[in-house]
């Protein structure tokens, strides 16, 4: 069995020696005991196993089908104890602080007022929502569910990229890839301890239940989706089952009295909690957009009343931005009195005209990118850009150039990817799942998504991307 190893990024499995690192080792050798025959074999029933549970994500606006596999690759990214408690730490520090922030700009705006952050970027946020003034969510949490994206630099460090507060998708790939390693290659996990994952739907559920205003009942959760057609249905339903709640759309809800109820066939049930994952426009076409026909009129009015709690809670999307990224240390020091614990990337924004002509003058060597747009859209990889797609992208940036940020390209790490018959190098990130109730807690692991094209830095499954298992080793002193 041939293996690349990686010659220019941090290599998460081998040395600069070529060879494994100790809490590999045990993997590259039970790889290495199988012929390219079993290999192959085991693919195979992999990508069957995927296919019979039904594991999938949509792509818009492709012409072939929307409904696609989502790719796993079977190589399995390990992180060790330790290294897994300083990042743990850091999480937990971050998605305190943000809770912090977002609960702040809705109420006194401290933050603005002592200009930590300057006002006029939060307040001219299109995800900062002026009609949740000084509403406050049950348990003062905005935060429920948090995916923050995590990369790796040349030196192994990490560093955060971007926080996702409003509809984090993914962990239920993180669920089913740990299902479908077990049933294809259940040699790995004879060798090692790792930190189990199958609680996450309880840990999810009592994370909802504590936001219930009825704690004295038993309080009615339900999962809003947008649909069939929404690129995560697979994760709601998914979901929706494991917690054994209902998945519901819109049109199941009904606001009655200030109550938010469901239709159910034996009359209307009282509805406590929603774990919402439709995004804060298509709500409540009573609040926001008049057009949307994905929400609940009126609903947004109970949650004003605290009849009903919604997470995330609407408005939690301002600290998405990616403008309000770049003050993150800044904000952990002010609510905190702490540094921060995980690092993150240098970033110019486009809103300063300092930073926006720095941005324009060297946009060759800069990743450029829209505040609010994810899944890798809306970007401009200048080391891979035209002369012309530069000079495009920035006559663009001129009309709103506080619409925009810039990074300089990290060289993302890369894990051994089965390709063609070898394992080569290809770039990934890690997106941890944490979960804000009671206290904060983190899943352990997260989604490890691998950009499976040559070359490619981008890692997101709408762009081509592939995800894999990813391990958290429960001993400190084992592999």
């Amino acid at each position: 069995m041939k293996w690349v190893p990686e010659t220019r990024a941090f290599d998460e499995a081998f040395d600069k020696t070529g060879a494994p690192r100790q809490h590999y080792r045990p993997l590259v050798s039970i790889l290495e005991s199988f012929t390219q025959d079993e290999i192959e074999r085991r693919e195979r029933l992999q990508k069957l196993s995927l296919i019979d549970q039904g594991i999938t994500f949509t792509v818009y606006g492709e012409k072939e089908g929307t409904e696609r596999i989502f790719p796993f690759d079977f190589v399995p990214r390990v992180i060790p104890a330790r290294e897994w408690e300083r990042l743990q730490a850091g999480l937990v520090q971050r998605v305190t602080a943000l809770n912090l922030f977002i609960l702040d700009v809705y109420q006194g705006q401290k933050c603005l007022k002592d200009r930590v952050i300057p006002p006029e970027l939060v307040l001219s946020r299109k995800e900062y929502k002026r009609e949740l003034l000084n509403v406050t969510p049950p348990r003062q949490i905005f935060t429920h569910v948090v995916g923050t994206d995590v990369i790796r630099n040349d030196k192994g460090e990490y560093l955060v990229l971007e926080d996702n507060c409003r509809c984090p998708s993914g962990v239920s790939y993180v669920l089913e890839n740990r299902n479908t390693l077990n049933r294809v290659f259940p040699e790995f996990f004879k060798y090692y301890g790792v930190r189990p994952i199958k609680d996450y739907p309880n840990l999810l559920l009592d994370t909802l239940l504590h936001t219930a205003q009825r704690s004295s009942e038993k309080p009615v959760v339900v999962i809003l989706t947008p649909g069939m057609a929404n690129s995560a249905y697979f994760e709601h339903s998914f979901l929706a089952r494991e917690m054994g709640i209902a998945l519901v759309e819109g049109r199941d809800l009904i606001v009655e009295d200030n109550y938010v109820y469901m239709r159910t066939t034996s009359g209307k049930q009282k509805v406590d909690v929603i774990y919402r994952r439709i995004d804060d426009d298509f709500l409540d076409p009573l609040t926001f957009r008049r057009d949307s026909m994905l929400g609940v009129p009126g609903l947004v009015n109970v949650y004003r009343e605290g009849n009903v709690a919604l997470a995330n809670a609407p408005g939690a999307g301002v600290a998405d931005d990616k403008s309000v990224y770049a003050f993150m240390p800044a904000l952990i020091r002010y609510y905190l009195g702490e540094d921060a614990l995980l690092p993150q990337v240098p970033t110019y924004l486009g809103l300063r005209p300092q930073d926006f002509a720095y941005i324009r003058d060297h946009a060759r060597e800069l990743v450029v990118k829209t505040t609010g747009d994810s899944g890798g859209y809306g970007m401009l990889m200048g080391p891979f850009a035209s002369k012309r797609e530069i000079e495009t992208y920035v006559g663009q940036m001129k009309k709103n150039p506080g619409n925009y940020i810039a990074q300089p390209l990290i060289e993302l790490s890369s894990h051994p990817t089965y390709t063609e018959g070898k394992f080569e190098p290809r770039r990934v990130d890690l997106r941890p799942f944490i979960l804000y109730g009671e206290s904060v807690r983190v899943l352990p692991g997260g989604l490890t998504r691998v950009a499976l094209r040559p070359g490619s830095y981008v890692v997101n499954s709408s762009q081509g991307g592939g995800s894999k298992d990813t391990w958290v080793l429960a001993s400190k002193d084992g592999a």
